[in-house]
């Protein structure tokens, strides 16, 4: 399901910024530029919130851009994901930059929008509580955000927080906290067994309580 997150691909390869753009289509509201020239030009316009970049291309490469971009005050808030060789990630890139996620190149079309998908969902989540009401409380419907795409997501924001879920009669209760599961109730289950009994539901609605 499309999600209001905005995300900006910049490749200098047309065939993959066309699959990956096509592949991200259903995730978000996707824009492409061929070059970090570009890529520039299209962010101040319209700042994007997740940024997917090449790293190597000519001219300024993907980590440069990153850091053009987040030393503007116009566009300094946005996560970022650089796709590059496994070679350039162990020796060229490191953990300390200040991205996201790496994508190794080449790639499995279907593996790298997973990869990109986990940091959409964490955005529109983000998203999602800042829009919340004044007590904290998020509810929303599993059509939106399935269960396990809610999970990674407030994994990778490190939450804390009480994660209802519902589905006709049936209840569950996730606690988590710095993003981890604490405790998790479904009527006599607990832990590890309540989370597996509705770790795939797609249907029903969500309650989240910071």
């Amino acid at each position: 399901m499309s999600t209001n997150v905005k995300v900006l691909l910049v490749d200098d390869n047309p065939m993959v910024l066309g699959m990956l753009k096509q592949s991200l289509s259903t995730l978000g509201q996707v824009s492409t530029a061929t070059d970090a020239a570009d890529a520039l030009l299209k962010a101040v316009d319209d700042p994007p919130d997740l940024l997917v970049t090449d790293y190597r291309m000519p001219g300024m490469d993907g980590r440069q851009l990153i850091e053009k971009l987040r030393s503007r005050q116009a566009t300094a808030n946005f996560a970022a994901i650089i796709l590059a060789t496994k070679t350039d990630i162990t020796e060229r890139l490191s953990s300390q930059d200040p991205v996201d996620d790496f994508v190794e190149k080449p790639f499995f079309l279907r593996e790298a929008t997973r990869r990109i998908k986990r940091v959409i969902d964490k955005i529109a989540l983000e998203k999602m509580t800042k829009a919340a009401p004044s007590d904290g409380v998020l509810r929303g419907s599993l059509a939106q955000m399935n269960v396990i795409d809610l999970m990674q997501s407030l994994e990778m924001g490190r939450k804390s927080c009480l994660l209802t879920l519902t589905r006709d009669n049936e209840k569950c209760d996730v606690y988590f906290s710095e993003g981890q599961v604490v405790h998790a109730v479904y009527g006599t289950l607990k832990g590890d067994q309540a989370v597996f009994k509705v770790l795939h539901w797609t249907g029903g609605n969500f309650q989240l309580d910071f």
